[in-house]
């Protein structure tokens, strides 16, 4: 038997060559269709974008964008590369299927499509999963459901968001890949993350060779942890440290004596360095 992603089936999403009948498209106004603000897609490919361009100019739009009625206008669901390429292309209306559904759904649909075509990257894809479940109360295993998906496969992709964020960064701009990121997660000690990161990128390293350094290193990692649990007995000042390490990204060290104190910052490379002294220059100013 076939599983539906969706409630309503995926033929929500690209309906059949059959069914375009009964769902009836429409030629709407570019400027009454509104962007999907639960687009899960944060990054869109320049020479993809072009090509596609490129083809629409000189065909058209072959396939009709999915929209739903809001207000006196309508919100984009699924179609946003068309969309766009439209209006870079100022275009004055496109063909739409019209279907009223709710932000769940629409949230779903969009998700949907990019995951079908392989649109999203690992971080977009983890974050659409959170945001799924923070916005409607879902579990790891409702979510699978819907998606399609097995709840290990969600509950992996969901703990990428554990990482640095710079190293979210660069899962997202692949420089280094899923596995390399699901590797990371091995280590407890964040900022040991941090410098195998740089590894990976300067010397080119494959998950296997990643996955044999974290062997040799994992007992280091675990020291490092559990000294400094010990180290820093005050709560009041493990909560300091904590919340600069996550506006720094970055390992915080704070000693406080009666009256003065010093605070250290670690950084692993000059262009570290320099994102973190432009992180305090911004915080500064605000």
């Amino acid at each position: 038997m076939e599983r539906k992603a969706l409630g309503k089936g995926i033929s929500a999403l690209i309906p059949p060559a059959d069914a375009q009948q009964s769902q009836k498209i429409i030629f709407l106004p570019l400027n009454r269709i509104k962007p999907n603000p639960y687009q899960p897609r944060e990054d869109f490919d320049p020479q993809a974008m072009e090509e596609l361009v490129q083809s629409i100019r000189e065909k058209g739009i072959i396939q009709p964008i999915l929209v739903r009625p809001k207000g006196d206008d309508y919100e984009l669901i699924a179609g946003e590369r068309r969309y766009r390429a439209a209006a870079i292309l100022q275009l004055k209306e496109i063909p739409t299927i019209v279907k009223d559904v709710d932000d769940r759904d629409s949230l779903e649909i969009a998700l949907i499509e990019n995951l079908q075509r392989k649109e999203l990257n690992p971080i977009e894809e983890a974050k659409a999963y959170q945001f799924l479940i923070e916005k409607f109360s879902l579990t790891q295993e409702e979510v699978a459901e819907v998606l399609g998906k097995a709840r290990a496969t969600v509950a992996n992709v969901l703990r990428l968001l554990k990482l640095p964020l710079e190293i979210q960064e660069e899962i997202k701009n692949g420089r280094i890949s899923y596995a390399h990121g699901r590797a990371l997660l091995e280590i407890s000690d964040l900022n040991l993350q941090r410098k195998i990161l740089q590894e990976i990128i300067s010397k080119s390293l494959s998950v296997r060779e990643l996955e044999n350094i974290i062997k040799l290193r994992r007992p280091f990692s675990v020291k490092v942890k559990s000294s400094r649990l010990v180290k820093t007995s005050d709560p009041y000042i493990a909560v300091l440290e904590e919340q600069l390490q996550q506006a720094l990204a970055t390992r915080v060290k704070i000693v406080k004596k009666k009256k003065r104190g010093t605070i250290t910052i670690e950084f692993y490379s000059n262009e570290e360095l320099e994102r973190i002294v432009s992180k305090i220059k911004g915080e500064a100013a605000v």
